[in-house]
């Protein structure tokens, strides 16, 4: 039986109610779910030519030997969910990119081994130790994949040990995943959260259309289905914070099942909680990616020294299965239950399972604890709850040096109303401890490095954060959140088809959603098309005045000219003993230079930043990238009693892409003596 394209216009409404629907049920009856349950069948494993099977009676996992890839997953009747049309090794696999060339290597086993054979459970493991004979042609790892079949569990876990060891050469990996590649006739429904869930195009579609500015980015205009046609297909409209990309897949309508990928932990990812990935995208392809640049640049890349030593666990993540007659009408029902599914799983972490060595168990884990309050002594005396805070520990370095980690584990929590905070299963170690507070500019780090032992548990008391302040606000512009998601953002092209997502609540979509648009960056030619944006403090909106990104005026792609934004403001008194101070926080920079004058457009700048950033958030449709904050003094000579100008200008016109993001702006008079 196949799983062809079912589902109608009808499933976008029908999509709204699906919380409802999934509550007044229950859970997603009929879904196959539980792990070690005593009345399922045992795993079994099988070894063929070339082969090896792991079934529980939910699912058949078929993996080559001594490759370790994935070519077929059989579930619910289906003899392969993975796209049979493709050859073996582009179905499901690990990869990384690796070297200059951006060489792709699939960490295809040498060997494979069993490790555990019993009826709760099979792991299997394929290995390679990396030749200096092979120098140059694969990638200088010692690989060992992992794939790991529980007894009632309706997926499979994989999870993979890479090490660069003394003797290995120099080497750069920007990237580096796991991808399940579906069978693009019958899976057509993709959902990636509550909101952003639908029908997607398929392939050839792409095919068809008319590639954009950058290749990913294309016009479907002879699409299979007429109702894509005038829409732009791009993977990065599905992109997501990593402490938000905990599962996202795809469903197909008949039967109806759900391929998911769960990630219960985020340890292993790189960059920290704010960091920007891939997460699905038409194919239908389903990734999870451990390490990249997306959204940062090439400094986020593994860079690894010649005979430098490194090993590090990614995953163990679950490929989750599930299926539901009354999903036909309803797919959201099988992601409500993938969502249910993902809080046991990230329950459940750090599993206890995995037999690698190198996997740390929860008894060899520790906990840190404490409260993180804030003191900003020019809005409060005393100190107040750091409320909804990210707190992290990471490799030791500066403050927010974390967003710029790669190559060790980090563990990201959030305080509660109170400020207090938990963070448990701590791989042993020596950590700086991190935060980012909403509402307040800056990155805190405590003064003292945390170290972990096995078993440990460290109570650091109350912490408290003195963010950046040189004296009382004058007048601010947005919300220290290191996003620009609370500026304008434009409609985009009236020529381009916009595909709506709603909430549950029927409402339209987030400032989020609304980025997620091609071409947004356009539209700032078309509302200034002569002038730059000027604001003027106390009479403009920034929600509706400020552009949510600082970006070239362009005829075309190549000819463009930077741009000089202007805020204007009145100072009733000026103080002349001591500077006032310019709080100015990009939320992302890409190829960028950042110059800033006072009341002289045609002066010497009183800052630059000189060229910075290499997010390319702007064209990847996101509300940030990496966080700068910059502290810059301002002589009180440069003022005037009045009206003041600020001019911000952007140096550097070579593509339509450089620019800048701010998260905040804000003015503080001299300190009172």
């Amino acid at each position: 039986m196949g799983c062809g394209r079912q589902w109608s216009s009808k499933i976008w409404w029908l999509t709204v109610v699906a919380n409802i629907m999934f509550f007044l049920n229950g859970n997603a009856k009929g879904t196959v779910m539980g792990t070690n349950l005593p009345s399922a069948p045992g795993v079994k494993l099988s070894v063929e030519d070339h082969q090896v099977v792991l079934q529980n009676g939910i699912v058949n996992v078929t993996l080559s030997a001594p490759d370790g890839l994935v070519t077929k997953i059989s579930y619910n009747g289906l003899d392969n969910l993975l796209e049979v049309g493709n050859e073996d090794d582009d179905r499901g696999y690990w990869d990384v990119v690796w070297t200059k060339s951006k060489t792709l290597d699939y960490l295809k086993g040498a060997s494979y081994k069993v490790e555990v054979e019993n009826e709760n459970q099979v792991e299997i493991s394929f290995t390679k130790k990396w030749d200096a004979s092979l120098n140059g042609k694969v990638v200088p790892l010692n690989v060992d994949k992992r794939f790991v079949m529980l007894r009632g569990s309706a997926g499979f876990y994989t999870y993979a040990v890479l090490e660069h060891a003394p003797g290995m050469p120099d080497l750069d990996i920007p990237e580096a995943r796991v991808v399940f590649k579906l069978q693009h006739d019958k899976f057509h429904y993709m959902a990636v959260s509550d909101v952003k869930q639908r029908l997607m195009p398929q392939p050839v579609d792409r095919q068809t259309g008319q590639v954009l500015d950058f290749p990913e980015a294309v016009l479907l205009t002879k699409p299979v289905d007429p109702i894509f046609k005038g829409e732009v297909d791009d993977k990065y409209f599905y992109a997501g914070d990593n402490f938000d990309n905990r599962v996202y897949g795809w469903v197909c309508s008949d039967p109806t099942i759900g391929f998911w990928m769960i990630t219960p932990s985020n340890e292993f990812r790189n960059g920290g909680p704010f960091k920007q990935d891939l997460t699905t995208h038409v194919g239908p392809t389903v990734l999870n990616m451990f390490v990249s640049t997306h959204y940062a640049g090439d400094e986020l890349a593994l860079q690894f020294a010649s005979g430098e030593t490194w090993k590090k666990v990614f995953g163990p993540v679950f490929v989750y299965l599930n299926s539901d007659v009354k999903a036909k009408e309803n797919p959201s029902l099988l992601w409500q239950d993938a969502k249910q599914r993902m809080l046991k799983e990230v329950e459940a972490w750090p599993y206890t399972f995995p037999s690698s060595k190198d996997f740390f168990k929860p008894n060899q884990r520790g906990t840190v604890g404490g409260q993180l309050q804030v003191l900003d002594k020019f809005t409060n005396k005393a100190p107040v709850p750091g409320i909804n805070a990210y707190v992290g520990l990471a490799a030791p370095g500066a403050e927010g040096s974390w967003q710029r980690e790669s190559k060790g584990y980090q563990f990201w929590t959030k305080t509660d109303a109170k400020g207090n905070f938990v963070i448990k299963g701590i791989i042993p170690g020596k950590y700086s401890l991190y935060a980012s507070v909403p509402g307040f500019i800056g990155d805190f780090k405590h003064s003292q490095d945390v170290t972990i032992t096995p078993g440990s548990n460290v109570n650091l008391g109350n912490l408290v954060y003195k963010p950046p302040r040189n004296g009382p606000t004058l007048w601010e512009i947005g919300v220290p959140d290191r996003t620009t998601g609370e500026f304008f953002v434009p409609e985009p092209e009236p020529t381009l088809k916009v595909h709506v997502f709603t909430t549950g609540d029927g409402e339209s979509g987030t400032y989020d959603d609304k980025f997620r648009q091609y071409g947004l960056w356009k539209r700032y030619n078309d509302l200034y098309p002569t002038s730059d944006l000027v604001y003027t403090v106390g009479v403009s909106n920034h929600t509706k005045d400020w552009f949510y990104a600082q970006v070239q005026r362009c005829k075309d792609k190549q000819t463009c000219i930077g741009t000089t934004w202007q805020i204007v403001f009145n100072l009733q008194n000026l103080i002349t003993s001591g500077n006032y101070t310019l709080q100015l926080a990009l939320a992302s920079a890409s190829f960028a230079e950042l110059q800033v004058r006072f009341n002289d457009r045609n002066a010497a700048p009183l800052f630059t930043g000189g060229l910075i950033g290499r997010d390319n958030a702007v064209a990847r449709h996101g509300t940030h990238g990496l966080y700068w904050l910059f502290s810059i003094g301002v002589p009180s000579n440069l003022l005037v009693k009045g009206k003041n100008t600020i001019f911000l200008t952007q140096a550097r016109n070579s593509d339509q892409f450089r620019g800048f993001m701010y998260d905040y702006i804000r003015f503080e008079a001299p300190a009172a003596p």
